[in-house]
């Protein structure tokens, strides 16, 4: 049976944690490769929280429809802030390597 992701245990505790990820990158060619496809997932992300939230302030849907708006707006707006993040850490670790 497959969970949908906020039923991991780890995404609903609520704790704070910290995450550590490796990538092997083979160049900067890469490096410049990942983080553009960052970039790229990020404003698409932007992207559909700015068109749900005017849908949903625009009074679009029925009320259960919009509070299923409202819930997708958060959900990508937490996927943007992540993203945010990742690319950050990447500009940090690559400046501490220079």
């Amino acid at each position: 049976m497959t969970r949908a992701p906020t039923d991991h245990p780890a995404v609903t505790s609520g704790q704070a944690r910290r995450l550590r990820l490796e990538i092997e990158v083979a160049s900067d060619d890469e490096l410049r490769a990942l983080r553009g496809a960052l970039l790229a997932a990020r404003a698409s992300e932007l992207s559909e929280v700015r068109r749900r939230s005017q849908r949903h302030g625009l009074g679009y849907g029925t009320e259960s429809q919009r509070e299923s708006m409202t819930a997708e707006v958060d959900h990508a707006r937490r996927r943007w802030e992540m993203l945010d993040r990742l690319l950050a850490a990447i500009d940090e670790a690559t400046r501490a390597t220079e």
